[in-house]
């Protein structure tokens, strides 16, 4: 069975217009969105968490101008939006909306999630349905608990709205793997979305997750391709200052991209989209100038040797699929 697959391979995440790290105003985001359009992605993918709510409605102030059958669109569950004037802390974002965020993956949750984005957004089509954050406790033992509740919940509420056809797939917005293998052995998604598990600076989804989902015919959407900076020549890794063996096998990379006269952040963007499971990827972008890089990025030629010589001095796995 193949299931549904958002357009790629080079899609928009919408954290960034958030007001991740860093608020930008209206205008801009709006140019990105516009950009992002304009370079011919029609994978766009937000979330409630986003600036608690600021990234889906600035998504949908943008994508109502275009036809809706032309773009797919995914969003997540697992966090609802409660009113709060004091504008609580909400992890990495700044100056959100006045919402706090409760974590909820229960059954009636989510299909109030569902509804409650489809009146940020202004549109009446969601394409996908990911429960947002199952491992946010890295896999302590509260996981188990949150997995058996999403399980019961808000996987059960999903595939009926997939069977119904009100959405066109389900799966998992998560950064880590064991979760996806999870889902895989009791329920039926359609499409993960994995961020910083499948990158060219770390592999850790390719020997088990991926032979699953190519299995199955589930599809991946991957986030993080530069590792939240450090393949963009940033000092962050999984958004904290890097490990000096991430930097120096950073730079290694690099030295092996300069020598055959590519861009690291190419390579970055082309290795993960290579692999056969991988539908889209989605790089974060702020600014218009960034997504028109990313797109350069994404269709600039590299040679073949490239990838031999990261092979041969074991920068990436013998078995990863790289660009023909």
């Amino acid at each position: 069975m193949t299931h549904f697959a958002p357009p790629g391979p080079l899609g928009f995440g919408g954290a960034p217009l958030g007001n991740m790290f860093e608020a930008i105003d209206d205008k801009t985001a709006e140019a990105a969105l516009v950009a992002a359009w304009d370079s011919g992605v029609r994978y766009f993918d937000t979330a409630p968490h986003y600036g608690s709510g600021l990234s889906e409605h600035r998504f949908g102030n943008v994508l109502r101008r275009y036809p809706r059958e032309a773009f797919a669109l995914s969003t997540k569950v697992g966090r609802l939006l409660r009113p709060d004037p004091s504008r609580p802390d909400n992890g990495p974002f700044v100056d959100g909306l006045p919402f706090r965020v409760e974590a909820d993956y229960s059954y009636d949750a989510t299909m109030r999630s569902i509804e409650d984005s489809y009146q940020r957004l202004g549109l009446a089509q969601i394409d996908i349905a990911f429960v947002h954050d199952l491992a946010a406790d890295h896999l302590g033992p509260a996981w188990q608990e949150q997995f058996e509740v999403a399980r019961s919940g808000a996987f059960r509420a999903l595939t009926r709205l997939r069977d119904e056809g009100v959405i066109k797939g389900w799966g998992l917005g998560v950064n880590l793997t064991e979760p996806c293998i999870r889902a895989l052995e009791v329920a039926d998604p359609d499409v993960f979305l994995l961020a910083g598990r499948y990158s060219l600076l770390n592999q850790p989804a390719l020997d088990r997750l991926f032979p699953m989902c190519a299995e199955r015919g589930v599809h991946v959407v991957v986030g993080g391709p530069y590792n939240s900076g450090l393949l963009a020549g940033g000092r962050t890794f999984e958004y904290q200052d890097a490990p000096a063996e991430m930097v120096v096998r950073r730079d290694r990379i690099a030295a092996v991209c300069e020598r055959h006269g590519a861009d690291i952040r190419s390579a970055a963007l082309q290795f993960c989209a290579a692999h056969p499971v991988v539908a889209a990827i989605i790089p974060g972008a702020k600014r218009p100038e960034k997504v028109a890089v990313n797109a350069r990025l994404m269709a600039a030629t590299i040679p073949s040797a490239l990838w031999d010589e990261l092979r041969h001095e074991q920068l990436i796995p013998a078995n990863a699929p790289t660009p023909n």
